[in-house]
């Protein structure tokens, strides 16, 4: 019984800390240089983004940034589906299959209002 009741403690609590640190470990810390010249059409460079994402979300408060702070800081975004009031960048393949990513970040009087990270 107590040899139970062991594994059950390790088990949530194997459980408690995979949920509290979600979104919380990255693959790659974020370069801002790195993002920026990032060859999205190389093989090698192609999930180098999104594996940046979790970095960059924890250590820069994206909104209430000025539109000139994100461009200085990710760079200009892509010009494909992108308008003065939303940036788009293309983040490359999520590792879930062939899903890839963008960073979508939308703009209210020049001031970042919010960002999301889509998949898809």
């Amino acid at each position: 019984m107590k040899k139970t009741t062991a594994i059950t403690i390790i088990l949530i609590l194997i459980f408690i800390l995979g949920f509290g640190l979600r979104g919380k470990v990255s693959g790659e810390k974020f370069n801002s240089q790195k993002w920026k010249t990032t060859d999205m059409n190389s093989e090698n460079d192609f999930s180098l983004r999104w594996d940046m994402m979790n970095s960059l979300r924890n250590n820069y408060k994206l909104n209430g940034m000025k539109k000139s702070e994100i461009i200085n800081l990710l760079g200009k975004p892509d010009s494909t589906f992108s308008t003065p009031k939303t940036f788009r960048y293309f983040l490359g393949y999520a590792h879930s299959g062939i899903d890839t990513g963008s960073l979508i970040i939308k703009f209210n009087d020049e001031t970042v209002e919010k960002h999301l990270v889509t998949k898809g």
